[in-house]
């Protein structure tokens, strides 16, 4: 295992040293362009050492390229162009400079025009190969006249002409996915640059179920505790914010998943418009104002003061601000954290209000520990899964008014307790994979 850990982090150091074959041969054939003139005859001397630490840093290039190339998904022909053009740099740079030394020059001396030329040609293969790796990375698209000429969609001109896929939804997951699931780089097979990539999906199925979140994978990834496996984006890249992930949901349920439907045609409208209004950079109107207050219920306090989060992270609770005004919180208590329950509480009930998602799974937590429920009025989204909790704590839940989601695997709930969550008519999803319900 330290093996292979040490293998993939030296190919995470190819972008770094990929460019010092660049520098240095770029630098040889300048030497040597500078040494036809008098003045600078004198460089003719560095070619030699130049091209030398050219071939050096290419060879290293290569075989920390390779050991990337090991866990990228990359699509398969971007990556053979890049690799042969990328070997075939090393090899040409390394017999240029053996040309150059006494032992070449005295069996066959290579005329300095043609040594020039030579030269020359492995600057524009190394353009090549640099192009292709610039694809690898960016898309094979990222320098092309494609590209210099290519039309942004213009802006719809209002709110209710805006298109819930093309003007909202693509250009989020071209902003936050597009990165590692792109034509180029299909990390697990799968595109997200475009309709028939979302659609078709990659190694897991379907990123989407049109009408159906729960069998989702995109959402089901981007909805994952940062810390999982499976999150989405991974690798440390910015998450989708929590407007973005209620816009895809959106799209994914109400639109089924469909092209070319305006925000205005889709139902019920009221949760979604103030986000896209949001996200697209419109002044609000008045309707859309009272419907933005309608779906952030005026309960929730506009600002709170800052200490107050600053004593939650001191608690050893992670705090994503979701939403400045009203101010919405999403906090997570780490699993196994070992912070007890009453630290977890005191920091906890300050900010009661302003917490839209909780999650505080596998901490050992049993009903008596998470009497603070109650008090969080304006919870939406709950994790209390893999804690020891029981039938009992139903009854607070069924006070919270604007839940939606619970997360109940792994714990003590039965089917009575269920059946005492339908009494909440705000719940729409509960989890209770590995209980005695199920």
């Amino acid at each position: 295992m330290i093996l292979l850990d040490i293998f993939t982090f030296s190919g995470r150091l190819h972008p770094l040293i990929v460019h010092l074959p660049i520098g240095f041969i770029l630098l040889a054939l300048l030497f040597n362009l500078l040494s036809y003139s008098r003045k600078f005859e004198y460089l003719k001397q560095a070619v030699p050492l130049t091209l030398l630490a050219g071939f050096v840093a290419a060879v290293s290039a290569a075989v920390f390229g390779y050991l990337l190339s090991l866990k990228g998904d990359y699509d398969a022909d971007a990556l053979n162009r890049h690799k042969v053009s990328g070997i075939s740099l090393a090899a040409i740079a390394g017999l240029l400079y053996f040309s150059t030394t006494r032992f070449f020059l005295k069996e066959i001396p290579v005329p300095r025009p043609l040594f020039s030329a030579l030269l020359t040609g492995l600057v524009v293969l190394m353009s090549y190969s640099g192009h292709q790796g610039a694809g690898l990375t960016h898309g094979h698209d990222y320098l092309t006249m494609q590209v210099l000429f290519k039309q942004e969609r213009p802006k719809p001109a209002n709110l209710e002409n805006a298109l819930l896929f093309e003007d909202v939804v693509l250009p989020v997951l071209q902003a936050k996915c597009a990165a590692c699931h792109r034509n180029g780089k299909r990390k697990g097979d799968l595109v997200l640059e475009d309709l028939p990539g979302i659609l078709k999906g990659g190694k897991s199925g379907p990123a989407v179920q049109p009408g159906n979140l729960d069998s989702s994978e995109l959402i089901r990834r981007v909805m994952l505790d940062p810390g999982h496996k499976d999150f989405m984006p991974a690798d440390g890249k910015p998450p989708l914010s929590s407007n973005e992930l209620q816009l895809i949901s959106w799209w994914v349920k109400e639109g089924k998943a469909e092209p070319g439907k305006t925000i205005a045609s889709l139902p019920d409208t009221v949760a979604i418009k103030p986000m896209a209004a949001q996200y697209l950079g419109f002044a609000p109107t008045s309707a859309a104002a009272n419907d933005f207050t309608q779906d952030f219920h005026p309960d929730i306090p506009a600002s709170a003061d800052t200490a107050l989060m600053g004593n939650l992270r001191k608690a050893g609770l992670t705090v994503r601000l979701m939403l400045h005004k009203p101010l919405m919180l999403d906090v997570t208590l780490p699993a196994g954290s070992g912070i007890t329950a009453a630290a977890a509480k005191n920091a906890i009930l300050p900010l009661s209000k302003h917490i839209i998602w909780l999650n505080v799974s596998d901490n050992g937590f049993s009903d008596g520990d998470l009497d603070f429920l109650s008090a969080l009025s304006n919870v939406e989204k709950l994790r209390l899964d893999k804690n020891p909790v029981t039938d009992k704590i139903c009854g607070q839940l069924t006070e919270l008014k604007h839940l939606q989601a619970v997360n109940l695997n792994e714990t003590g709930i039965t089917s009575a307790g269920l059946d005492q969550l339908k009494k909440n008519p705000a719940i729409k999803r509960v989890y209770s994979w590995r209980t005695v319900a199920r």
